[in-house]
């Protein structure tokens, strides 16, 4: 669906084969992110690896988060953090249950999952802030998808001064860097004073987020550049927007679909009890014969894509695209929500119906029929 948002062609993309010639035939010519003034504002002048220009920087930030947070090693080396705050969180849910009182997931996800992030990336949990550090993530998120009209209509940017958006996106900017600022300064007192003490430097599986980061820095021309303080902060910003919204959005359609089907909740309850047969509790070993949990984690993705509307690019050159001439500077963005309910590939595709699949990945038809399969 071609739009115009002012001055800015836009392509709105809503079936999986167009979005698959975008993202992958295509997928250098879609590769950059549109400017934004409140990108700018709020991700230190596109320093982080969702904004950033495809460039030299852009692959470094990358590597640098895949070698130190995403890859399969250091995936693994956080276990006992996941671990650990599950089952935290499984004991207040059991406290509740033995009280009668109601639990909120919803608060309950949200903690998690922040408390996961802060130990994977910070090395700590931030209790004493986690409500207002919580909070002041929601609105950089709320932020960060907030309409410009200034980025369509140029003339008219003084209306976001007069609506308050730009003194807003400046105050969280500002708080965030004073929390990051302290977290940063917290590690390199702690480094100084292990150099100090003459204490042995904690192992690289058990260092966090920002400990290898700041080892960047310390090796020279590690990352073919200088890596600054920005930089990191930048990066850090990035894996907390990814990581807890994200996650505990996914996990509150997911219980909600599971509360509304009592069928296919009994299907996992014996899946986890069949599972656990043998333990007390779940661990991360076990999740790899939970064929059943997959597929409802599967299903509640597709129906409710914690981002319905993926992140925007923009078309570096003109380019023909399903038979349609796009031209360079067009904004594209990727329907994640209707892709995941198109008839053409589903049939009930409003319906919340998930089966287990075997053999190489198909889009495949399905049906009330197959639900048992």
């Amino acid at each position: 669906m071609s739009l115009r948002f002012g001055n800015v062609p836009v392509l709105v993309v809503s079936s999986a084969d167009a979005a698959s010639e975008i993202k992958k035939t295509h997928d250098l010519t879609f590769i950059n992110r549109p400017k934004r003034r409140i990108y700018q504002k709020l991700l230190y002048n596109y320093k982080d690896v969702g904004s950033a220009p495809y460039g030299e920087y852009w692959r470094q930030m990358k590597s640098i988060c895949i070698l130190n947070l995403l890859s399969n090693k250091r995936v693994q080396s956080y276990r006992g953090v996941r671990e650990e705050e599950t089952a935290l969180a499984m004991e207040k849910i059991e406290k509740c249950s033995s009280l009668c009182s109601p639990v909120n997931l919803s608060e309950l996800f949200s903690a998690t999952t922040n408390n996961v992030t802060c130990k994977i990336s910070l090395g700590r949990k931030y209790s004493e802030d986690t409500n207002k550090f919580r909070k002041l993530l929601s609105e950089f998120t709320e932020l960060l998808g907030a309409p410009d009209v200034g980025d369509y209509l140029p003339w008219l940017a003084w209306l976001s001064h007069v609506n308050g958006l730009h003194g807003k996106a400046k105050k969280v900017a500002k708080e965030l860097d004073e929390f990051l600022d302290g977290v940063i300064k917290e590690h390199m007192n702690r480094h100084e004073k292990h150099v100090n003490d003459h204490a042995g430097i904690q192992g690289e599986d058990q260092k966090d987020f920002v400990d290898a980061l700041l080892d960047q820095i310390q090796r020279e021309n590690t990352v073919g550049f200088p890596l600054e303080k920005i930089s990191i902060k930048a990066l850090i910003l990035d894996i907390f927007v990814a990581g807890t919204h994200t996650t505990y959005a996914v996990l509150e359609w997911a219980m909600t679909e599971i509360l509304r089907h009592p069928k296919i909740m009994k299907k996992l309850q014996n899946e986890v009890r069949n599972v656990s047969a043998e333990n007390s509790s779940i661990s991360e070993d076990d999740l790899d014969n939970m064929h059943y949990l997959k597929a409802v984690i599967k299903e509640t993705l597709r129906l409710y894509p914690p981002i319905p509307l993926l992140l925007p690019t923009i078309s570096t050159k003109d380019v023909k695209l399903k038979g349609y001439d796009i031209i360079k500077g067009t904004r594209v963005i990727i329907n994640a929500w209707a892709i995941g309910r198109d008839p053409a590939s589903w049939e009930n595709p409003e319906e919340f119906l998930p089966v287990l699949r075997t053999g190489s990945w198909t889009i495949p038809k399905i049906s009330k029929d197959n639900i048992s399969s």
